[in-house]
């Protein structure tokens, strides 16, 4: 089964709390998830171990330049986001490059999936 690996701190209180419904990713990764795709959502940094959370299924997978995002998109990344200016400037710290407004991200909705 595939993973939906976070890295970052920031998510972590979110994703136990289930608050974070989607998320964005740099780049085209359609050809990595698909929608109705199941995924173990996991917590760790790159070459570590990594908590296993739940699983989950992919609902949505959307292709779009950052400018597009809408309120959902942005709510379900980060509640605290409001604007695409937010997306630019927190996807710009994971990912350690400038970004601009025209960049394409793949937004991944997600729902857990319980027994």
């Amino acid at each position: 089964m595939r993973c939906l690996n976070f890295y970052s701190p920031i998510y972590h209180g979110n994703l136990m709390a289930r608050e974070k419904t989607c998320t964005i990713r740099l780049g085209d990764k359609r050809d990595k998830y698909r929608e109705g795709d199941l995924v173990w959502v996991t917590y760790g940094e790159r070459f570590q171990p990594r908590r296993k959370l739940f699983p989950a299924v992919l609902d949505r997978v959307d292709l779009k330049p950052i400018a597009e995002l809408g309120e959902a998109d942005l709510a379900g990344e980060n509640p605290d986001m409001k604007t695409t200016a937010d997306v630019v400037a927190f996807l710009g710290k994971i990912y350690h490059r400038e970004l601009s407004p025209a960049e394409l991200v793949t937004v991944i909705y997600f729902s857990e999936v319980t027994e």
